[in-house]
């Protein structure tokens, strides 16, 4: 299985119609709708993580690029360098995805890269500059 994350602008002409459901039920793609920021009769913009056989994820991408006004993909991760952080919690204060949060317990800083939306947030909330997006 292939996985991507991309953000697709679709202009309001195409904001109404169920173009995220073409990509399930016609290229059998598991789409995880990471953020959206969607208004009828206004562009829209969606942040998707889509997953598949590779085949399959080609095409479903191959379709977003013929329907949506841009498609650009993620090829980024955020990074937390372990030996710098200081578990303040700075970054889970701003982290609206939840991928960042403190262990009760421990207190250690705790990152679920599975939740993250990549928006950069917790980059300049870090004090100590733990923490980087990797290309």
């Amino acid at each position: 299985m292939a996985k991507k994350r991309v953000v697709v602008t679709f202009p309001k002409a195409l904001v109404d119609r169920p173009n995220i459901y073409h990509l399930v039920k016609e290229y059998d793609l598991v789409v995880n709708i990471l953020r959206a920021q969607v208004m009828p009769e206004e562009e829209g913009k969606v942040v998707l993580e889509i997953e598949g056989t590779r085949a399959n994820l080609e095409k479903g991408l191959a379709h977003l690029k013929r329907t949506a006004r841009h498609l650009e993909l993620l090829n980024t991760d955020i990074a937390i360098d372990d030996g710098q952080c200081v578990d303040c919690g700075a970054c889970t204060a701003v982290c609206s995805s939840k991928a960042l949060s403190l262990n009760k317990i421990t207190w250690k800083l705790s990152f679920e890269r599975s939740k993250c939306v990549l928006c950069g947030l917790c980059v300049t909330a870090c004090p100590v500059r733990a923490i980087r997006v990797m290309f």
